[in-house]
């Protein structure tokens, strides 16, 4: 691609975001997380499984899931290093 597409591209991936901002479009913007929290809150809803451990507080459920996140990290950075390093062989 040339610099010029990229551009365009970049440009034009600017504009749809800013486009509803700019020009006061109605609606409401929210995401998953707020629409499955109001169907879980309208009842009904049946939990698929029940957990085998919950950590005993919020501050270890984020620290399990900040190690997660760096151990996916990790691993995918080892893989696209040694995928590299097999291209510079």
């Amino acid at each position: 691609m040339s610099r010029a597409q990229n551009a365009m591209l970049l440009l034009m991936a600017v504009a749809v975001v800013a486009a509803p901002m700019i020009l006061g479009l109605p609606g409401e913007y929210g995401g998953t997380d707020s629409a499955a929290q109001a169907v879980i809150a309208e009842g009904g809803y049946q939990p698929w499984f029940k957990s085998l451990w919950t950590p005993p507080s919020k501050e270890i459920e984020s620290l399990l899931f900040a190690l997660q996140a760096a151990a996916g990290a990790g691993v995918l950075g080892y893989v696209l290093g040694r995928i590299h390093g097999r291209r510079q062989r």
